[in-house]
């Protein structure tokens, strides 16, 4: 989940430049376009199968994630990027709910407790503020990451029936490619495609690909709520980007934001050490 969260963070910067040429739409097609590019070619160049015999968990777990990319890039589009961010940074505590509450599975409190911290500490890091009337937008923004958890929980069902990770990133970016289109289509048109902004859309591609693919084994192998507190690792990178390419220095609450984001994560490895002791049949 870290090898994700920096290169979710370096695509992030892409979007940023890309942004001065492409709209949120243009910006989520091309993802989804270009990384099924990628790892289509992998996948030709491997040999390996992309038949599957789950492709009705392939198309859940599309869509919704789909329907969280979405929401995501409309809500950048539509309210301050820190608000957007935080909004879709929800997804590890839904992903907690849906697991204790919903699916009755049984995980530690202190685990839940340091995804709750890594929130506050990605809201201490964005400060994230709303205009009025701007209600509608946030809720989408909410939305995202509920679908964004119920993608995840997906990545996992997947894997536990064996899918690899590439064949789940190639059906998430295939009907992603569609979905997306259609939204673009549907609302605006696509702008020309110049060597000036075309290096843009080829890092968003292949660091969205990337991250897809550390982010689907984190989720298919490790422990649920230990990968959901390192997803937050994506704003300490992003912080860290913002400061080396544009030399932008973050105050002072912000640093302790980065503080306690990394605290969440470290109480998140501890807890997840102990467990596993613990079912070692070990004393910690």
């Amino acid at each position: 989940m870290l090898v994700a969260g920096f290169f979710f963070a370096a695509m992030g910067v892409f979007v940023k430049f890309g942004a001065e040429s492409f709209d949120a739409a243009e910006l989520a097609f091309y993802r989804s376009f270009l990384g099924l590019v990628f790892i289509a070619g992998l996948a030709l160049a491997r040999k390996w199968p992309l038949r599957t015999p789950h492709l009705g968990g392939h198309v859940i777990r599309s869509v919704v994630g789909s329907v969280s990319l979405i929401g995501y890039f409309y809500a950048m589009s539509r309210l301050p990027l820190a608000t957007a961010q935080t909004l879709n940074y929800t997804s590890p505590i839904f992903l907690a709910v849906a697991l204790v509450v919903v699916l009755g599975e049984k995980f530690s409190w202190w685990l839940v407790a340091a995804i709750a911290v890594g929130f506050a500490g990605v809201a201490l890091l964005l400060h994230p503020t709303m205009e009025a009337g701007k209600e509608s937008p946030a809720l989408i923004g909410l939305f995202s990451g509920v679908f964004a958890a119920w993608a995840y929980l997906s990545v996992r069902t997947l894997g536990k029936l064996g899918e690899p990770d590439y064949r789940v990133v190639f059906w998430f970016t295939l009907i992603g490619s569609i979905l997306c289109a259609g939204w673009q289509l549907a609302t605006s048109t696509f702008h020309a495609l110049r060597p000036g902004n075309a290096w843009t859309l080829v890092g968003l591609g292949f660091c969205g690909t990337v991250a897809q693919l550390a982010m689907t084994r984190a989720y298919r192998t490790g422990n649920t709520l230990v990968v959901g507190a390192f997803s937050y690792s994506t704003l300490v990178f992003g912080a860290a980007a913002t400061y080396i390419v544009w030399n932008e220095r973050l105050p002072p609450a912000e640093l302790a934001g980065i503080a306690v984001i990394i605290a969440s994560g470290l109480m998140a490895m501890r807890v997840e050490k102990k467990e596993a002791i613990e079912e070692a049949g070990f004393e910690s």
